[in-house]
């Protein structure tokens, strides 16, 4: 039976990109919320807005991931059955 192991190929280039571009955008929204030309009721509610939008896309990434990663490790115990099989499979054994 062969091992195989899911790895993650990310870069610390990649990382820091992500969080920059992340950081660069909250803070643009912020501040886009802030000058807005309006009550404070107004930006409180569009700020609350975008936390909340913000989270739920932290969670619908998370959800997504998870089921990628069941499915992997279906797939990885389908594969080792089908191992187990082959290894114990005689083509030369008489029935």
């Amino acid at each position: 039976m062969t091992d195989t192991q899911v790895k993650q190929q990310s870069t610390t280039a990649f990382y820091g990109q992500a969080i920059a571009s992340f950081t660069v955008a909250m803070a643009a929204t912020a501040i886009g919320i802030y000058q807005l030309e309006t009550n404070a009721w107004t930006r409180a509610f569009l700020a609350i807005a975008v936390l909340f939008l913000v989270t739920s896309s932290f969670t619908l990434a998370k959800v997504i991931r998870d089921r990628q990663e069941a499915g992997q490790i279906v797939s990885r115990v389908d594969q080792a059955r089908v191992d187990k099989l082959l290894a114990e499979h005689d083509p030369f054994q008489k029935l």
